[in-house]
């Protein structure tokens, strides 16, 4: 059976527990994120498969079935997990990924090395990647590759099969030319991404980065632009742009471009943080901290979240503003990094650190001005203590989106809250009602923080609405229904070239 859907994401679409001995599957707890959000596409297409890797011992029987049928909430689908040893993640994503790409990624060529890189472990493993999926797809279908560790995938799947339409869509920032061009591998990865029928970011600012690529490195013998929506125009913030481009074309191949911002699942937060249990765990959660302003800041341990600087800030607050000792809270989750992570257990350290400091030196028998959770929380979990928060502090250097921005506002649904955003988060172009702040900056962010805790609740209420209003409007089902379009146009646009064997692609 072939799919004319074939979604190729590093991650599998369920999770993994033991129950008696058994590995037993179930669906993700939280139904936003990367993952919930690609499955919404399941019931929308005849047939779907998803690839994902699994780990596997090296030289040894694989101990489970690479190819599975999944019936869950999203409809029927296929999953087939690609055996990869512990050797070969820890090389292709713990190591090149983090170490090497994610730092141009995120502009932080400082933190850039390749000295415990193979690129040839990489390049092997979205072959692999490609392989799985071709084997998969029907004559014309879409693969839809997922994020920067599979860039070499498309390239694979075009002369593999020479009749699929190959979309990849970036969840993560994309660097200017000049930074881009610090990988080796610079041009593997962009004729790569040229061989794509479409590629998409989630803003206008990393799609021109994208092109502006494209124009540095090959001959671009046409591109197209447009003016930029004018919700995502931004004008005046860090990641604002007048114009977009929707494709360019090398060698006389067209590649469509597209800057559409992922959305959350609204209607769903703002249902499950109402039931009765959740309304009553904010409640509670404002009894067991007693104090008059509660900040919450979500997210993961990264150099890259500016979890650190925001510390800093917070302590600085505590240091101007005396008054607000014993009156403020600052809830803050960093997740820890997965083991073999290095730079992010180094993050990891300095958090722990600082928090620690400021708790010894602010701190008093009756009040810790800060507690830090390294571990994730449910998603009703997350959301009570976002409802019950006044603030939410979400102020990364650098950031492809952050969905964190979202759920916030719609857990508050249209009551008062501050979210205090910074301008190097993707979000940041819709969010304009935000307290839109340079994390860079020190005075900036002093400012901002202030801002928010002096801020009047009328215009609390007033900025909420709008932006509860926004979030509501572009969902996650909007953003599904325009990359279905997108899809649709790309089945239109050429007539398929004839597949090769499938057999010979599964040998």
């Amino acid at each position: 059976m072939v799919s004319s859907l074939v979604i190729v994401y590093h991650r599998q679409p369920y999770e993994e527990q033991i129950e008696d001995g058994k590995t037993v599957l179930r669906e993700n707890s939280s139904p936003n994120g990367i993952v919930p959000a690609l499955k919404g596409f399941i019931g929308q297409v005849d047939r779907a498969s998803w690839v994902a890797w699994k780990k596997a011992p090296a030289g040894k029987p694989i101990k489970f079935e690479r190819r599975i049928t999944v019936n869950d909430s999203y409809g029927s689908y296929e999953v087939v997990r690609l055996p990869l040893s512990g050797e070969q993640i820890n090389q292709f994503y713990d190591i090149t990924s983090k170490e090497a790409l994610w730092p141009i990624l995120n502009s932080f060529p400082a933190l850039y090395s390749t000295e415990n890189c193979d690129w040839s472990v990489f390049r092997e493993v979205n072959r692999l990647f490609a392989e799985a999926a071709c084997a998969e797809a029907a004559p014309g279908a879409v693969v839809w590759v997922h994020d920067y560790n599979l860039w070499l995938v498309p390239g694979f799947v075009r002369r593999m099969r020479p009749d699929l339409r190959i979309a990849f869509f970036h969840h993560t920032p994309f660097p200017a030319p000049d930074v881009f061009n610090i990988l080796p591998w610079r041009d593997e990865i962009l004729d790569s991404l040229l061989s794509c029928d479409l590629v998409g970011f989630h803003v206008p600012r990393y799609a021109r980065n994208f092109a502006a690529l494209a124009q540095a490195l090959r001959k671009v013998d046409a591109l197209v632009e447009r003016r930029v929506y004018p919700r995502l125009q931004a004008t005046g913030t860090a990641l604002s742009e007048p114009v977009t481009p929707v494709s360019l074309t090398v060698d006389g191949r067209s590649v469509r471009i597209d800057a559409f911002p992922i959305g959350t699942h609204a209607q769903l937060i703002r249902e499950t943080v109402q039931k009765t249990e959740n309304l009553a765990r904010v409640a509670h959660i404002r009894r067991e901290i007693p104090e008059h302003t509660i900040i919450v800041s979500i997210g993961r341990v990264d150099y890259a979240k500016g979890t650190r600087e925001l510390l800093l800030a917070y302590e600085r607050l505590l240091r101007r503003r005396p008054a607000l000792h014993g009156q403020i809270k600052l809830l803050i989750t960093a997740v820890a990094a997965a083991d073999g992570m290095r730079v992010y257990k180094r993050a990891q350290q300095a958090i722990e650190q600082l928090v620690g400091r400021i708790n010894g030196h602010f701190g008093t028998l009756n009040w810790l001005p800060i507690l830090l959770s390294t571990t994730p929380m449910p998603f009703a979990e997350t959301l009570s203590y976002y409802r019950a928060a006044d603030i939410a502090w979400i102020t990364p250097l650098r950031d492809g989106l952050n969905l964190v921005a979202k759920e916030f506002i719609a857990a508050h649904v249209n009551e008062s809250g501050v979210l205090v955003l910074s301008e190097f988060a993707g979000a940041a172009v819709e969010l304009q009602d935000a307290v839109l702040v340079n994390p860079y900056s020190i005075s900036q962010m002093d400012s901002a923080i202030d801002r928010a805790l002096d801020m009047p609740r009328e215009e609390q209420h007033a900025r909420m609405r709008r932006m509860d209003a926004l979030v509501g409007r572009y969902d996650i089902g909007h953003w599904t229904r325009h990359v279905l379009a997108l899809f649709a146009q790309l089945r239109a646009a050429r007539p398929a070239a004839r597949a090769p064997d499938r057999q010979a692609l599964r040998a």
